[in-house]
């Protein structure tokens, strides 16, 4: 990813492009120019949990309100938030939680969340529990959304004109905002299923396929909220099953 390069004699609006150390900081250039074209609400979507072995995915949707009113908002949302949000995976436990605070209590930002069991992702597949996720989170917008900005490949079955961008947490504002909320959400319910099934390390993995988790699998074999249909756990459980 190519850096953008800035003038600093310049003033910038809140929406503008903004570099980093390691390549350019989520902006609003997609919402831009779907403002320009009369797209108001513009949701952006991203997932958390997707590749976990054990428990629920969770999608957040974000809709940044395309006007603001005043300058006092602009210098607020420009302080607090722009300039530290990004792809959640960049960020600290600490920083997520802390930057998942200003978005959800930011009177320019609407979120909805949306959750997906594990029962069901092993009835429907991941992708498929991933886009119900992020149905459930548009249905939580008190806006109806006029166009979708999805992190990945594919497309959701609703009648709203979307686009799909590969790493769009890490280019579009919107995505990497619902991206922190997504992993704040989930990482908060994985430290309660911690308390439930603390053999198992949840509050130190969040269900990822880490060594520790695999050990404990095998050690342990799969627990209620584990996915039974991916692999590693198929093969735990059947490791449990022959000892």
């Amino acid at each position: 990813m190519q850096s953008v390069k800035t003038n600093h004699t310049q003033k910038e609006s809140v929406f503008s492009r903004k570099t980093i150390s390691n390549g350019v900081r989520p902006n609003f250039n997609e919402e831009k120019k779907l403002w320009k074209r009369g797209y108001k609400y513009v949701v952006g979507l991203d997932e958390a949990g997707r590749g976990c072995l054990a428990a629920p995915v969770v999608a957040a949707a974000v809709i940044v309100r395309s006007k603001l009113k005043s300058q006092r908002s602009k210098s607020q949302f420009k302080s607090q938030i722009f300039k530290e949000v990004k792809d959640s995976k960049q960020l600290s436990s600490k920083k997520r939680e802390e930057l998942c605070k200003l978005v959800t209590k930011n009177p320019l930002i609407e979120w909805g969340i949306g959750k997906v069991s594990e029962k069901v992702i092993d009835k429907i597949n991941i992708l498929e529990a991933t886009k119900l996720a992020m149905k459930k989170a548009i249905e939580k917008l008190k806006k109806k959304p006029d166009f979708l900005i999805i992190d990945g490949n594919f497309k959701i079955d609703l009648p709203i004109l979307q686009k799909s961008i590969i790493k769009g947490d890490e280019k579009v504002f919107s995505c990497a905002a619902a991206s922190i909320l997504a992993k704040v959400t989930r990482d908060r319910i994985m430290q309660r299923y911690h308390k439930k099934y603390p053999k198992y390390g949840f509050a130190q993995h969040k269900g990822y396929g880490t060594k520790l988790h695999l050990k404990m699998l095998k050690k342990h074999g799969p627990c209620k909220i584990h996915r039974k249909s991916f692999k590693p756990v198929k093969i735990s459980s059947k490791i449990a099953s022959n000892s």
